[in-house]
């Protein structure tokens, strides 16, 4: 007869039997290489799974028995169980399979009916209908539900018996208190298991989802410094006790121009205070004003004169969102303003100078009131003089009349607005001015063709600014020509411009002369003021648009003006 010491012995030795699943993947965890799917295993986990499963319920088979000969012991159900539950459609078909051929070898006396009842089969039906479900679920729902089929599958082993026409009540009270527990702790215990695999891969899943997270920081981290190592400004970044943590690319060239040879190491090694030392910048008095307030942890916003330059100094406290109380360091952004600097000096100089201008501008308007005086006067006195003063009063006239010439320029030039613009047709501004043209080369033995566009839109031209254009364009090309020449005036129309060519068959110009050519005052004729371009050149600007030169020596000249226009109907890109 069995002891109750033996029976136990037996009972403890299954379980730990059975229990080694657990511990092989357990192990396995532990060695890293297994990683936890929500819905999905690898293949590798799959297959571990399967064997270690597979294996303790061979091992649980071999050490099984009856019970004082009324119920048929084999903890294998447990592994065979969850590994169905858990595992994929093969595994759960493998273990399906190997569960009842292990009961039937194992198992003596063997009967049809005690591998029926004591291999769970009937219990498969709920077990693989309800195995997608588990492996979506909670580690609550895991539990209960391989309790929903583990305690009939007792029921049915402790109905074994009454098939073989046995009777409990032969049983002492200690024998039927262990069967008792046997078949409310083999559910029990699986459940307990599904615990601690569940347990086990939730520690796994905090660990990979730790890993991820360490990743994914320096990754952000790597790329936060590339950013910072991008911009075009120094950023630095400094701990509570002003010692500097961090230092961008931009910062570290600039350090390198004035202390050769510096690592960022080094940087990195020492305090703002330590690093001032080094640049000498200890007498700098806004320099140590900037970095008293750091030492104070307080913001700071504004210009400091440092090294010769200019630089914006933007100190602010970091403080954690967490902990709105405590403060993180600083952050130092400077930014080289010397170059605006000087621009801004340069736009305030411009500003002066355009004063100056519309001073001189307004003085010379003036000027020409007390010339018409003296020119009137002039005229009297030429009708009352003698004849032999005949050509000294034409010579000042003629130098009078060559200054008022000179002033209208210079005051059509120095005009920055334009009024009484309105829609015209630079065709109409062309062929008025054609019989003028004509004129002025049948004078010089020349020739005035015209090629005009056949579709030309309107143009926002005030057209008197316009007029006088294209006679200065005209006039100094016939000027540039000997006689025979030929002055083309063209009109197109190109990428959504109206171009205007003044072309002439001259001699053409230097690219020193081209190079001067709108400059004020230049000029290549005897008699010249030069402010006809730059004049011409102000009246285009004013309209929007552009003149632009093509000179050869011995090719002649093309002078192209091009003005903008919208759009308003469909016009060939070249007419």
């Amino acid at each position: 007869m069995i002891t109750i010491t033996t029976a136990v012995k037996d009972i403890l030795l299954q379980i730990a039997t059975a229990s080694s699943f657990l511990l092989l993947f357990q192990w396995k965890l532990n060695q890293g290489h297994m990683e936890r799917r929500r819905s999905l295993w690898s293949l590798d986990d799959h297959a571990f799974l399967v064997m270690a499963c597979a294996l303790s319920l061979v091992l649980c088979s071999m050490l099984s028995g009856s019970l004082y000969g009324m119920i048929y012991v084999n903890w294998g159900i447990l592994p065979a169980f969850i590994g169905m539950l858990y595992g994929s459609i093969r595994a759960r078909a493998l273990l399906a399979v190997m569960l009842p051929v292990c009961t039937y070898v194992f198992s003596y006396p063997v009967a049809p009916e005690q591998v029926l009842l004591d291999s769970g089969i009937l219990m498969y039906p709920l077990l693989f209908s309800i195995a997608p479900r588990f492996k979506l679920g909670t580690a609550i729902e895991k539990m209960i539900m391989l309790w929903i089929v583990l305690a009939p599958c007792m029921l049915f082993i402790a109905l074994t018996p009454l098939f073989d026409g046995k009777d409990f009540s032969s049983l002492q009270d200690s024998q039927m208190v262990l069967i008792l527990s046997v078949l409310f702790v083999n559910p029990l215990l699986g459940c307990v298991w599904v615990r601690m695999l569940e347990s086990a891969w939730d520690k796994r899943g905090n660990e990979e989802r730790l890993a991820r997270m360490s990743e994914n920081f320096k990754r952000e981290i790597g790329i936060l410094q590339q950013i910072t190592d991008m911009v075009p400004l120094s950023v630095i970044s400094i701990d509570d006790n002003g010692r500097i943590t961090n230092i961008n690319d931009a910062s570290l060239k600039k350090l390198e121009t004035e202390i050769p040879h510096i690592t960022r190491s080094e940087v990195l090694d020492c305090t703002l205070s330590d690093l001032a030392h080094r640049l000498k910048l200890n007498d700098n008095p806004e320099l140590k004003q900037l970095l008293d307030r750091i030492v104070l942890k307080q913001g700071f916003t504004g210009k400091v004169a440092c090294l010769g330059k200019v630089l914006y100094v933007l100190a602010a406290p970091l403080v954690p969102k967490e902990q709105e109380g405590r403060q993180g360091g600083m952050v130092l952004i400077v930014q080289d303003m010397t170059e605006e600097e000087n621009i801004r000096s340069e736009l305030n100089h411009v500003e002066r100078l355009t004063l100056v201008g519309r001073m001189a501008a307004g003085i010379t308007h003036e000027i020409r009131n007390p010339m018409a005086v003296v020119r009137g006067f002039l005229q009297l006195m030429r009708e009352k003089s003698p004849s032999d003063m005949e050509s000294y009063y034409r010579i000042v006239m003629e130098e009078l009349d060559r200054a008022n010439s000179i002033i209208n320029d210079f005051l059509s030039l120095a005009q920055s607005g334009l009024s009484g613009k309105e829609d015209s047709n630079l065709h109409d501004v062309i062929e008025e001015l054609a019989p003028l043209l004509w004129a002025d080369a049948n004078l010089r033995g020349q020739s005035v063709e015209l090629r005009l566009c056949d579709s030309l839109p309107m143009l926002w031209l005030n057209t008197k600014e316009i007029k006088q254009l294209v006679l200065n364009l005209g006039r100094n090309a016939m000027e540039a020509m000997e006689s025979k020449g030929v002055l083309t005036l063209e009109t197109r129309c190109v990428c959504e411009m109206v171009e205007l060519l003044v072309k002439d068959t001259g001699s053409g110009m230097s690219d020193i002369e081209l190079e001067k050519l709108f400059v004020p005052f230049f000029t290549t004729k005897e008699q010249g003021t030069g402010l006809g371009l730059p004049l011409c050149l102000s009246i285009a600007e004013r309209h929007g648009g552009s003149i632009s030169v093509d000179s050869r020596p011995g090719a002649g000249t093309v002078f192209t003006v091009s003005f903008p226009y919208e759009s308003r109907e469909k016009v060939s890109t070249v007419c």
